[in-house]
């Protein structure tokens, strides 16, 4: 069977025993920042084993895609992937291993049909239960073993559900084991573990472990060793060699893509076929990563993708060099893959597009990445070489610095332009600044690269770290064991950086949460009421003045506000805080921005302008209706921006970040090129319409399961609660848009207005960014573009209506004036020339030469008057000089029987110009150039005559 065959034979094989088949999770496991990807099927079913949500059924079977970085430095060998896929069947609290046991010997023996006797089990050490159930199915006591935590106990992660395990091996031969004891604890490649039965019945708190509130079942297949297996046991595999997953239908027609697009064979060199892998994979893995909406970065999920792709392409262009092919394996893997999800189809357009501008991107670097590494062993060698060579006495004396050097080294051009930096810090040891005493030792040290080497090639040219070491690796450069460190204190260091404008614009929140006693702050939450109303009854819990709790506050003091509820919307998800105003008995205080702080308060920054503030008032909190009312216009202008983007560009476009302000909005997105005029027209029409349909904007509250399940969008990297807000635009089925969302919205997407795309652009690789306007602010920028189209129609006289008519026809005089000045300049240039030849050409040596100065407007009216010249006078050289704009114009024309004799039109002009401080050149047959000072006009002309007779008379070119 196929693996599409496998996949439907393992989900039908246990449905007929009573499961319900579920949707694998995505990859990125919804709701979750904490976990990178989904690395096992159990991910989603988590909290059905812990006993925290009801499962919609006690038996499940499912096929999950799962991502492992773990392995990525590994992908290459026969073995490794990043990306794989696992069947998966689950008991919650139902069966146990009595059925789990048999089941799993029945599925491989009698619907794999793999033979017995290649079949091997494992089972924990104390496990008797599992053993005698391995016994009863026709297992020999020989080919069950027992192994200790390392082989036979799962755990989810260092917190979380786990349980000892039993696992089924398949045997390829002792021919390839490592000998008469070999079994399948051993690495040697003889056994394959193709299933793992987990009897997953305790919870582990990262110390003790403590029953499950039920016994539960998760076993785990993955279907790439299965069909390996497969494989192995088919008629027409040759079974002296092992097979592999790249063997399979999995990967073979994207292997031979890559052998026709890149002029190799697979199968014909070791170090080729590594690179034939590793693009391979890495290529089908990025398809997955991108259709579920990660994109290439230099953070998290993001940077996993990229240290991926670039691996890939660095291999490529070892096999074929500097070519991009990698986005034509795209179409292949979906052709392979789409039958089971068929969501790779609908993206591959989006896919590739991010995989030929990551390509494209890093091609630009890899060669300047790739001299930089091989500068460093450049410089290793010469160190070595030069260390050497000194006598340890003499050394010290040599005040030796490695950057002095590294310029003094006899290496090539392009390496020493590589480093941008002294490259002494980016090696170590330093052995050429050790003392006299350390001499000797130092001399047999080895010159390593250092974490700030790796840093730099991160820095300056995106190259992962590992990938530096691949490079290293290939030139014989070790890593200094101090590197790690070293980077992750570099890192560090620019994280702050980048920090440093978060923590100023955080820095009232801190300074609230420090004034504020921990009690307090323990027993607070903050309670919103603004989706109700505007102006709400509260008490005024707190007040912060310069980082201080105060019991008061005074007229013009600047606050910070903690109240008992608030209508204030606090600043989150894109949308700027509310501004308003507290009023008090004896005081009001002016909001001028709502903040949430430590995720449990909201506070309200601004300034006491009346009376005085107490704790313990009793206040009326009142938001800025029109500040509020601007704002949600803008919010909800943004949803329906983003539906209508995902409509025109496609579904890979994605929210990636927005400010929504009261005066505008900004909505960023993935997407890898911009957006034509005709979409952002089609876009701004759709939204429109939406408006003027007048469609109701319903929020409501549902689980985040529900919510995922009923296909609501959602962002990766947010943190979701068990109950969330969707906002949808027309409940009816199908909505226009469905998001989760806290911010506030109008009721109808009538109340938005107008909304008026502005400008779009690119912020990142792979990132636009679109502006608008919606409700008043488009008003008013309708009303300022109006403006300056009626102050457009004052300068050029009449009224809007037949504006471009009348530009029309001012271009077409202007163009006209134009015409009719050229052909003046022309008439004018050649006169003038004329009436010099006459009485200016003399003879040299039997060659007419003309050298004179015309009083002439244009640079192009001085060329005309060189082109009459050369019909008046078919034979000769000519040099004409013009005062253009105050500076010295000449143009040389030598005709083609003068050429042969020596002069040359470029040489004659370099020599003209040179005198007036200029210069210029050209062909023999003309030059132009210029020159600074026109007083030496003269002078410049007059060195022509004897320029060509000595030309003439060298009768070669002249060297100026």
């Amino acid at each position: 069977m196929d693996t599409h065959e496998l996949r439907e034979a393992f989900l039908r094989f246990f449905e007929e025993r009573g499961h319900r088949r579920t949707a694998g999770a995505p990859i990125v496991p919804p709701g979750d920042p904490t976990l990178l990807f989904t690395s096992a099927g159990m991910v989603q079913f988590k909290p059905y084993f812990m006993g925290q949500s009801k499962p919609p059924h006690t038996r499940l079977a499912s096929v999950q895609k799962c991502f492992r970085t773990t392995d990525i430095e590994s992908v290459g060998d026969t073995k490794h992937l990043t990306f794989f896929e696992m069947l998966g069947n689950f008991s919650i609290g139902d069966y146990f291993k009595a059925e789990m046991i048999p089941w799993a010997w029945e599925f491989v023996t009698d619907v794999l049909k793999l033979p017995p006797e290649r079949l091997w089990t494992s089972v924990y050490l104390d496990d008797d239960e599992a053993y005698a159930l391995w016994r009863k199915v026709g297992v020999s006591e020989e080919r069950i073993r027992r192994y200790g935590e390392e082989e036979n106990y799962w755990f989810s992660g260092d917190i979380g559900p786990c349980g000892p395990c039993s696992e089924i091996y398949y045997d390829f031969g002792e021919q390839f084991g490592c000998g008469p004891a070999c079994e399948p604890s051993h690495e040697c490649g003889r056994f394959l573990e193709i299933w793992n039965l987990v009897f997953m019945s305790y919870y582990c708190d990262g110390e003790k472990r403590k029953p499950l509130p039920s016994k539960n079942i998760d076993t785990g297949s993955g279907l790439e060793r299965v069909a390996t297996v497969l494989l192995f046991e088919s008629e027409g595999w040759d079974k002296s060699r092992l097979a592999s997953p790249y063997d399979t239908d999995l990967f073979r027609p994207i292997i031979r893509d890559i052998e026709h697009l890149y002029g190799v064979r697979y199968g014909e060199s070791t170090s080729r076929d590594r690179s034939i892998r590793i693009i391979a994979e890495h290529v089908r893995a990025a398809c997955f990563l991108i259709s579920d909406g990660i994109t290439p970065s230099n953070e998290g999920r993001g940077y996993v993708l990229r240290r991926m792709l670039r691996r890939a392409i660095y291999h490529a262009h070892s096999l074929i060099g500097n070519v991009n092919y990698l986005d034509m394996l795209v179409p292949t893997v979906v052709e392979v893959m789409y039958r089971s999800y068929p969501e790779l189809r609908d993206n591959a357009g989006a896919v590739a597009r991010w995989v030929k501008d990551e390509e494209s991107r890093f091609t630009e670097t890899l060669g300047r990445g790739r001299i930089a590494v091989k500068a460093i062993a450049h410089l290793r060698d010469y160190m070595k070489d030069f260390m050497a060579k000194v006598p340890i006495g003499r050394w010290a004396a040599q005040e030796t610095r490695l950057e002095d050097l590294w310029h003094s080294a006899e290496l090539p051009e392009p390496v020493k332009l590589a480093v941008l930096r002294p490259l002494s810090d980016l090696l170590g040891p330093k052995p050429w600044l050790a003392s006299n005493e350390e001499m000797a030792t130092a001399k047999t040290m080895e010159i390593k690269v250092t974490g700030e080497a790796e840093f730099v090639l991160w820095d300056t040219y995106g190259f992962p770290r590992e990938l530096t070491h691949e490079i290293a690796a290939g030139e014989g450069l070790a890593i200094d064991d101090h590197a790690d460190s070293d980077f992750e204190v570099l890192m560090e260091r620019q994280r702050g950086l980048a920090r440093a404008d978060a923590v100023i614009k955080a820095e009232v929140a801190t300074a609230t949460v420090d004034a504020l006693p921990a009690e307090f702050l323990a027993n607070q939450n903050a309670q919103f009421v603004g989706y109700q109303t505007l102006a709400h009854e509260t008490k005024l819990l707190r007040v912060v003045v310069g980082g201080a709790a105060v019991d008061r506050a005074d007229d013009s003091a600047p606050v910070v506000v903690i109240l008992e509820q608030t209508p204030f919307y606090p600043e989150g998800g894109g949308q700027v805080g509310d501004r308003g105003e507290i009023v008090a008995p004896g005081g009001r205080v002016l909001v001028e921005d709502t903040q949430r702080v430590a995720d449990r308060l909201i506070v309200h920054r601004g300034r006491v302008v009346e009376g005085q503030v107490v704790v313990g008032d009793e206040v009326t909190a009142r938001v800025d209706a029109r500040h509020r009312a601007d704002t949600m216009r803008n919010h909800t202008a943004t949803h329906l921006l983003h539906a209508a983007l995902r409509k025109m560009l496609g579904t890979h476009v994605k929210q990636a970040g927005s400010l929504v302000a009261p005066d505008r909005l900004r909505f960023d997105f993935t997407h890898t090129e911009p957006a034509t005029a005709e979409q952002l027209a089609e876009v701004e029409r759709l939204v429109n319409e939406k408006v003027r349909q007048n469609l109701p904007v319903h929020t409501r509250l549902t689980s985040f399961d529900e919510a995922v399940s009923e296909g609501v969008l959602h962002f990766f990297g947010e943190k979701y609660g068990e109950e969330v807000r969707v906002v949808e635009v027309n409940t009816v089925i199908p909505r226009f848009s469905a998001e989760l969302c806290g911010g506030t919205h109008c009721e109808r997407t009538g109340d938005v207005g107008t909304v008026i795309i502005t400008g779009e652009s690119s912020i990142g690789a792979g990132m636009r960014r679109i502006e608008a306007l919606s409700g008043r602010g488009a008003e008013e920028y309708v009303r300022q573009k109006l403006a300056e189209l009626d102050e457009a129609s004052r300068r050029v006289g009449g009224g809007r209506v037949d504006l471009i008519a009348r530009i029309d026809a001012l271009v077409a005089e202007r163009d006209a004036l134009q015409k009719r000045a050229e052909r003046l300049e022309r008439s004018l240039a050649s006169g003038s020339a004329t009436d010099q030849i006459a009485s200016a050409a003399i003879d040299v040596d039997g060659v007419k030469v003309l050298a004179s100065q015309v009083d002439l407007p244009s640079l192009d009216a001085l060329r005309y008057s060189a082109d009459a010249v050369r019909k008046t006078m078919p034979s000769g050289v000519a040099v004409l000089a013009s005062v253009i704009d105050g500076r010295p114009q000449f143009v040389a024309i030598v005709s083609p029987d003068v050429i042969p004799k020596g002069p040359k039109a470029g040489e004659i002009l370099k020599r003209v110009a040179a005198v007036t401080g200029g210069g210029g050149g050209g062909q023999p047959e003309m030059a132009q150039g210029g020159g600074k000072d026109a007083s030496k006009i003269g002078e410049a002309l007059a060195i022509v005559p004897e320029a060509v007779r000595e030309m003439m008379s060298s009768n070669g070119p002249h060297d100026a």
